[in-house]
């Protein structure tokens, strides 16, 4: 049976409607049809775990892993490998079954926990449970809504988990509101409070990725990253996850290749631990969306830990490895538990039979300014606010993409004056992290927190300010919010920054796709979200001059 696709859950989806041909990510109608099977079946067991756990019983530790890394698996860019999502299938549903006979009252569990089919009917089974199943357009708005901001959610759990921190609390949020979006007895507001509740377990979770790096790696500091090249041969390692550039660091020790990172992994630079790796070299390119041309001039092997995938052309898809959630079909995989070490051996032999990478750029970037660094000079900032040197910050955090609007974002950042200072992180710095914006009495004008899973960051800082400026809340602060975002990272991002009050929020370059025009209107009267317009007019709105 030919799969039908239709897919909304990223910025850049087909006319701003829905994907329903083809991903523009590059998935096809097979690979997002089996992704929606996924999730559904990921809602069916997290409804058994949830009625386990009212039962009084214990959900292991594998599973609450399981449930976090299905949902990664299906966030944009991640995985476009169809038998690998089958297997979560079929491991998934495995899980279930083992667990609902363990289940005492299993009479209220909807129809997701009990369904069940041979691996060969996946393909027609996944016609029938995609985003289209929920007929009423707001409704599906909203467990759209949620369900992308647990998938983020889960990406920032996978990663606190890989360094084996836990909070089984937003593990069994998580769960339990998957569950919760396949009770049709569920009305608008109680959607509508289900999701501001997501965003209070947002920062819950983004808490816990904070104290894992930092624990771990320990607080990030001033650093300025090289952006030229070595003349060894390199590995350039993308994504997210800390944990996998820590073990390649290891175990290239004296190889003679040098690590470069990519897009989401320059912030690694930032952490002291990392520093005391000679072979440890500097950021490698741009954004995600760039990478053909420079995974290609890179020369050597690429690691993607997570997303960002960009289909692969033929002249380096050899070169392409993947690991964790991530997966490409033709690209090897590189497996390992959490708290094992991976076995990165063969990856670091192909590199030392490549040449060194090519460079496309020579400079430096300046970044690590996460909260503590930023609390270390609460004092000059202070003054330079009191003194007028500072009259505004202006978050400019979340995600690059393709799209030539995004231009925006580099001409808004060029267009701001030099009394403006920008808060960012994720992906989103490169369209001005390059800039020259220069200083205000020593404090560079783009003060970058690191990875999107670093917005707790900037939340803690706009918190800071609160308390230092003594005013009631964070919308009284001198700070505007225009916001990037590509994916279901940055959806867990805004939930977060809803549940903490934060108001009048401009995101673009386009409204997301899965907001009904209902749900948008509730974001916007409760919450004065707004879409972006023309650089001179929006500056006006933020109060910019």
């Amino acid at each position: 049976m030919e799969n039908k696709m239709f897919c909304y859950q990223c910025q850049e989806t087909a006319g701003c409607s829905g994907c329903t041909i083809k991903g523009v990510c590059g998935k096809t109608p097979e690979v997002a049809a089996m992704q929606d099977l996924l999730i559904y079946v990921t809602k069916g067991l997290s409804a058994v775990t949830t009625q386990l756990r009212a039962e009084g019983t214990k959900v292991a530790e594998e599973v609450n892993h399981l449930v976090t890394v299905n949902l990664f698996t299906t966030i944009t860019n991640a995985n476009f490998d169809l038998e690998e999502i089958a297997d979560r299938v079929e491991m998934t549903l495995n899980t279930k079954v083992q667990l609902l006979e363990q289940v005492k009252d299993s009479s209220t569990l909807p129809a997701a926990a009990k369904w069940c089919v041979s691996r060969d009917e996946y393909g027609a089974a996944a016609n029938g449970v995609g985003v289209l199943a929920t007929k009423d357009e707001d409704i599906r708005s909203l467990r759209e809504l949620i369900t992308y901001g647990l998938k983020g959610l889960a990406a920032y759990m996978k990663h606190a988990n890989a360094l084996l921190h836990e909070d089984q609390q937003v593990d069994a949020f998580i769960q339990e509101a998957l569950a919760k979006t396949l009770d049709d007895s569920l009305t608008v507001n109680d959607l509508v409070a289900l999701t501001l509740e997501t965003g209070k377990f947002g920062v819950q979770g983004m808490a816990l990725l904070d104290k894992a790096n930092t624990d771990t790696y320990g607080n990030p500091e001033i650093t300025k990253v090289d952006i030229g090249v070595r003349k060894n041969p390199g590995i350039l390692i993308s994504g997210h996850d800390l944990k996998d550039l820590e073990m390649l660091l290891e175990q290239t020790k004296g190889t003679g290749v040098d690590v470069y990172t990519h897009s989401e992994m320059l912030p690694a630079h930032y952490y002291p631990f990392f520093k005391k790796y000679d072979n440890f070299a500097g950021n490698y390119g741009n954004a995600w969306w760039k990478q053909k041309e420079e995974f290609e001039s890179f020369n050597g092997p690429i690691l993607m830990t997570t997303n960002c995938i960009v289909p692969p052309k033929d002249s380096y898809k050899d070169r392409l490895w993947t690991t964790g959630a991530a997966g490409y079909p033709g690209c090897r995989h590189i497996d390992g538990k959490y708290g094992e070490t991976k076995d990165f051996s063969a990856i670091i032999q192909q590199a030392k039979e490549c040449p060194a990478p090519t460079e496309i750029e020579t400079g430096e970037i300046v970044g690590g300014f996460a909260h503590e660094q930023v609390f270390a000079l609460a004092d000059p900032i202070v003054e330079a606010v009191k003194s007028g040197a500072i009259k505004k910050f202006v978050v400019m955090a979340g995600c690059d993409g393709r799209m030539k609007s995004r231009n925006y974002y580099t001409e808004f950042a060029q267009a701001l004056p030099k009394d403006t200072v920008i808060l960012t992180a994720g992906c989103a710095k490169y369209k001005y992290n390059k800039l020259n914006l220069g200083d205000i009495n020593g404090i560079p004008r783009v003060l970058d927190a690191g990875q999107c899973n670093d917005s707790y960051s900037l939340a803690l800082i706009a918190l800071k300010l609160v308390e230092i400026f003594g005013v009631k809340d964070v919308n009284e602060l001198p700070i505007a919010y225009n916001i990037a975002w590509y994916e279901q990272k940055a959806v867990i991002v805004l939930l977060a920054l809803l549940h903490l009050g934060v108001k009048n929020i401009h995101l673009g370059p386009t409204l997301p796709a899965f907001l009904s025009p209902n749900v948008a209107n509730v974001l916007v009267e409760n919450f004065g979200i707004a879409g972006i317009s023309s650089v001179e007019d929006d500056m006006k709105i933020f109060g910019i001059q």
